[in-house]
């Protein structure tokens, strides 16, 4: 019986993990991505948030806002 409720739980994580992991604020990411672009030693860029179902040039580099937008890279 503790095995069963262990895996149930073990399930319930792994199916859980992605979609909490997609809940995060755009700016916060925008952030940590444009600092790691940064640390590879590339000065001229940009990043843009846009709608999901938007077309934009360039990289999707993120996804926030429970994959309702995206952030998209933009070297130049």
């Amino acid at each position: 019986m503790v095995k069963l409720i262990a895996a149930a739980v073990v399930v319930g994580l792994v199916i859980s993990g992605p979609a909490l992991a997609q809940r995060k604020d755009c700016g916060e990411l925008k952030s940590e991505i444009e600092e790691k672009i940064k640390k590879n030693g590339v000065d001229k860029f940009s990043l843009d948030i846009v709608d999901a179902d938007k077309d934009a040039e360039g990289k999707v580099v993120g996804t926030c806002e429970g994959g309702t937008k995206k952030i998209v890279y933009k070297r130049g």
